[in-house]
């Protein structure tokens, strides 16, 4: 019963980590792009920051749903392997983020597809910090509910 219990809470643990993960990479590219339109991050601007409460989390929705199914693949890697480097998360992120450019190429949809040379490398940076921080959050302890078993109470 406790190695359920274990799973269960490290289910959570990798669950809170990918949402910690889309707002990382949500709010790297809200930055990126206010930088690239000539915006500049101000404690004191007063349109900037209220503007960013809600296109961070707005956006951390998009970039959650159309990274899923590739993070998935690098998370149960990353479990199984008992990966817990912070350069294959990173690297894992920027190869989600590739998935998802060739996912929006071969959509069919012109609107769709991410054609600029910055867009791209924004898209596979904003990949790579979600990657960091999902590993902050929950990756440093990957494979941890394979090492040792815990043992079931005979009482």
């Amino acid at each position: 019963m406790r190695r359920i219990i274990a799973y269960l809470v490290r289910f959570a643990v990798i669950l809170i980590g990918y949402v910690v993960g889309s707002l990382a990479a949500s709010a790297f590219l809200n930055a990126l792009f206010l930088g690239y339109f000539g915006y500049v991050l101000e404690p004191g601007h007063p349109t900037i920051v209220p503007a960013l409460y809600f296109s961070v989390p707005f956006v951390a929705l998009f970039v959650a749903y159309f990274a899923f199914m590739p993070s998935a693949v690098v998370i149960l890697v990353a479990e199984v392997l008992g990966r817990r480097d912070w350069l294959f998360y990173a690297l894992g992120g920027a190869v989600v983020a590739i998935v998802f450019l060739g996912f929006a190429h071969n959509a069919g949809d012109a609107n769709f597809d991410v054609t600029a040379t910055n867009a791209r490398l924004a898209v596979v940076g904003s990949g790579m910090v979600g990657g960091i921080f999902y590993w902050l959050s929950s990756g440093r302890w990957a494979g941890s509910w394979r090492r040792e078993p815990l043992p079931d109470p005979e009482a």
